[in-house]
């Protein structure tokens, strides 16, 4: 039966793995497709996936769009390209036609034409990032409660939905950084006094910790989503003792420097228990450089939602344009690190540990999976800039060059790098499932 369930969970992963590949890629392709169109470079063929075709068809402009056999990425074909990567030597072609092939097109063509699959990866992730803040809108500034969550027995919840935080445990707040600073320096025990404003009176309640050990979110490929733990799940006990605040589930995690915990999880009125074994990491600091810390991956939540407010589209837009650029410069600041070994190897994952990230995902929720396809598209547009041949950033190096010096690199020096892009690329997807297996 455990293998059968084991089946069945491989074929979701896979089935979600595939589901987020190929929008990621469908949108990437596109944009190197429409640009390349506006631009007057004569698409070929557009394909999601490689191998024999399973589905086609022509349309009026002679592009043929087809789904293939091996759904693993895909790739746009424009005229006169001698490969799905256009990169080689080109294939012959009247020469009326040269200027609608991507090699005899303008420079300022052929650069907005590469460049446009991974920035239409941004913009994907910044349109659903926007969407999340449009949906869920931003907290408001005075603290407020929203929604309250389901509590365990023996939680006291005197809150309402609308009371104004005013103090907690005997420690004024006039704001969310203020409500957060008092709530950790409250002793750890199952109820305060919460001093709120309701309905313009100003009443004392008794209330839940503020720092409950209650999960806010799970992150994708930790030991937390491992063990089946979801965003709302109550830590009751570790390893039999009893815990009533995050920061005890946290202080647990370092303790255990990689060993197994045992937790016993209040979910839906139900009790389970799960054992993990924490996974050291390096996370980066906000003064640069990185530290490493056993973490199970997963944040905190209260007990109930901050009240929001509504962010209009220019805002939104404009926070996810930041959750982007974070996106970036983290993996910018990862990659370096990686390079010049101030973090180790493993932090470089491969084909498995992602489509099993993106698997936990899907099983988190459509919102989970759905963002995850959004920080997935950043990182897949950023690897496409890197400056390696048989890439985009690869492409836009010649072209650099080309724009520098007045003529492209020569036939050979473009084979040769072209030939050592591919192979540091095979390289880096070796090394990368390697390091599933091994870390």
């Amino acid at each position: 039966m455990d293998f059968i369930a084991g089946l069945g969970g491989g074929i979701w992963t896979l089935i979600a793995f595939l589901i987020a590949l190929s929008v990621i890629v469908t949108v990437h392709e596109y944009g190197h497709y429409i640009v390349g169109r506006w631009s007057g470079i004569r698409a070929e063929v557009f394909s999601l996936g490689f191998g024999p075709k399973l589905v086609s068809r022509k349309d009026r402009r002679g592009t043929l769009w087809q789904v293939a056999a091996l759904p693993l990425g895909g790739y746009m074909k424009f005229l006169g390209d001698a490969n799905a990567a256009s990169a080689g030597a080109g294939q012959a072609v009247d020469p009326s036609l040269r200027r609608q092939t991507l090699d005899g097109a303008p420079l300022w063509a052929r650069v907005a034409t590469v460049s446009a699959g991974p920035v239409f990866n941004f913009i994907l992730s910044t349109l659903i990032f926007a969407g999340f803040l449009l949906l869920r809108g931003v907290p408001v500034e005075t603290p407020t409660v929203g929604d309250i969550a389901a509590v365990p027995p023996g939680v006291e919840i005197g809150l309402q939905p609308g009371d104004e935080i005013l103090a907690v445990g005997g420690q004024p707040v006039t704001d969310w950084t203020d409500f957060f600073a008092a709530s950790a320096e409250l002793p750890s025990q199952a109820t305060h006094d919460w001093r709120v404003r309701r309905d313009g009176d100003e009443i004392t309640v008794a209330g839940p910790d503020p720092l409950p050990a209650r999960i806010g979110g799970v992150a994708p490929g930790g030991a937390a989503a491992s063990a089946g733990i979801l965003p709302g799940d109550v830590v009751l006990e570790i390893d039999g003792t009893p815990v009533s605040r995050f920061d005890d589930l946290r202080k647990s995690v370092e303790a255990a420097e990689g060993g197994s915990l045992s937790l016993t999880l209040w979910r839906d009125g139900e009790t389970r228990e799960v054992t993990l074994s924490p996974k050291e990491q390096d996370i980066p600091l906000a003064e640069g450089g990185f530290e490493k810390r056993w973490l199970i991956g997963v944040t905190s939540g209260g007990y109930f939602d901050p009240a929001s407010e509504a962010v209009g589209p220019i805002s939104a837009l404009w926070g996810g344009m930041v959750q982007v650029w974070e996106i970036i410069t983290s993996s910018l600041s990862g990659l370096w690190a990686l390079i010049t070994g101030q973090i180790g190897s493993c932090n470089l994952s491969g084909a498995i540990t992602i489509a099993e990230t993106t698997g936990q995902a899907a099983d988190a929720g459509l919102g989970n999976f759905i963002w995850w396809i959004a920080v997935l598209s950043v990182a897949i547009g950023f690897l496409n800039l890197l400056p390696i041949p048989v890439l985009d950033g690869g492409h836009l190096a010649f072209y650099a060059w080309e724009a520098l010096t007045g003529r492209p690199p020569s036939e050979r020096a473009m084979s040769v790098l072209t030939s050592i892009g591919l192979t540091l690329v095979l390289g880096l997807m070796i090394f990368g499932l390697s390091n599933d297996l091994r870390c």
